[in-house]
């Protein structure tokens, strides 16, 4: 018998897609490096199911129906270069490879290269929606040769995440397309996750504020502009009591040292190389990484006096505030993220669309918002939309929203409770309303030092001074 579908790597991501494409009529061949991963998954759900297991590679592409469509969902790096290469010599002409990890994109490419040589096609798909998103419905974003998608495409909408709009999978562009945009889907992600924090601290640490106060802030905005996926499950955490056995609260408990896997990390270094300004996805990567250094912290807590942290005010206006702050920190961070997928299709013909991507992510996916909504329609009113900040709806939350965000940033420098992610948000604002700024002193300065010239306001052509 022969599945139509084979999957490498039975983590908690595998398994649960894999029952997922089996529960929507899919049949599928299971292999795993460790042999007892894949007994444990066909004793729990292989009776009266459409799985069948494979104890070797050669055996899995020998399952699945040609020509085959193999998913592997195992860690991005060298593990998928290995597997490729144990899959390579027994794939045929019209194949499918479809990598579903977070794999760097120029990785992709490389790889679609590769296998392109043998007739074989390698699509990289970036999946979003951790655990529960894998079994009932993740967001889908696969790339590369479009003709690829149309084969796959009856398995991807039948898994995906269902939405008012259709299922959240599209075809996400040529080459490696698929994983530069789960990259930046990520690094919006960081940027979402450090907002939060921000506002958390703020609350806790500024106001005073208790737990269940908190929870109920966050309830509360859940409701409203800022309802989504990471405000809902923080509502559930802030005030969640601790479950091993100690007073209080988990979450003081937990050590306030972030991990990353390096997609934010990728998102920034690529933006820079591209020279698009991504400063509050940025920000957060910069906060996880001070985030790390708790001994340091530690140290030098003990050496220096913040000032005095005390919140003296009205308490209301300040959560209201830190709810409008929020919001249109979060409006920048999206802005950073769209204008770095469209500079990077220009730049790598992938032909991404932006509409789609806004249209795919409100379901499924980590960074599901009902903001989202309002993102597509701006995208498909305008397909040539150059920032998010000229959408006439978005100008008028921004617009809306600014003294409450210059107050909340404010108030953090004075009680020494830092707001990197909003003030970054605030700082790009800021830098793109204004037409006049100071880089010409930087241009002066580079002519005076390096002779690297400039251009004048007045007149056309380029110049240089001497400056003695």
């Amino acid at each position: 018998m022969q599945s139509d579908m084979g999957i490498v790597g039975l983590g908690v991501m595998g398994s649960n897609l894999a029952r997922n494409i089996e529960r929507n009529g899919f049949s599928v061949a299971v292999y795993n490096y460790e042999p007892e991963m894949r007994e444990s998954f066909l004793a729990k759900f292989g009776d009266g199911h459409a799985f069948q297991g494979a104890e070797t590679i050669p055996a899995l592409v020998e399952r699945t129906e040609r020509p085959r469509r193999i998913l592997m969902m195992i860690k991005a790096g060298a593990p998928v270069d290995s597997v490729i290469e144990q899959l390579e010599p027994h794939l045929d002409e019209g194949d499918i490879v479809i990598d579903g990890g977070n794999s760097h994109y120029p990785d992709t490419d490389r790889r679609i290269e590769r296998l392109a040589k043998r007739g074989v096609h390698f699509v990289g798909m970036g999946v979003s929606g951790g655990e529960e998103g894998a079994l009932h419905g993740p967001s889908l974003m696969p790339g590369g040769d479009p003709r690829m998608y149309e084969r796959l495409r009856p398995v991807l909408e039948k898994i995906a995440a269902q939405v008012d709009s259709g299922p959240c999978v599209t075809y996400c562009g040529k080459g490696s397309a698929g994983h530069f945009v789960k990259m930046v889907h990520n690094g919006i992600e960081y940027g979402d996750m450090q907002l939060i924090a921000e506002a958390y601290d703020l609350l806790r640490h500024a106001f005073g504020l208790t737990p269940d106060r908190i929870r109920s802030i966050f309830e509360e905005w859940n409701r409203g502009e800022l309802q989504s996926f990471l405000i809902e499950i923080t509502a559930r955490i802030v005030a969640f009591p601790d479950d091993q056995g100690a007073e209080g609260i988990l979450l003081d408990r937990i050590l306030d040292a972030a991990g990353q896997k390096g997609t934010g990390k990728w998102t920034t270094i690529t933006a820079l190389e591209l020279g698009v300004p991504i400063p509050t996805i940025t920000a957060a990567v910069d906060g996880r990484v001070l985030s790390s250094m708790k001994p340091l912290r530690a140290k030098l807590s003990g050496l220096y006096e913040g000032p005095d942290s005390a919140f003296r005010g009205d308490v209301d206006q300040a959560i209201a505030d830190v709810r409008a702050a929020l919001y249109a920190s979060k409006i920048c961070s999206y802005a950073q993220g769209f204008d770095l997928l469209q500079q990077a299709s220009a730049e790598f013909a992938y032909g991404v669309r932006l509409d789609e991507l806004a249209r795919i992510w409100k379901g499924g996916c980590i960074i599901r918002a009902a903001f989202l909504v309002r993102i597509h329609h701006a995208y498909r009113e305008d397909g040539k939309l150059a920032n998010l900040l000229l959408d006439k709806d978005f100008r008028e939350d921004l617009a809306s929203r600014a003294a409450a965000w210059r107050r909340v940033v404010e108030r953090g420098v004075a009680l020494g409770v830092p707001t990197p992610g909003m003030a970054a948000s605030l700082a790009y604002f800021d830098t793109l309303r204004r037409d006049q700024g100071p880089a010409n002193l930087i241009q002066a300065q580079r002519d005076l030092f390096g002779a690297h010239t400039y251009q004048r306001t007045d007149r056309e052509g380029t110049f240089h001074t001497h400056w003695d």
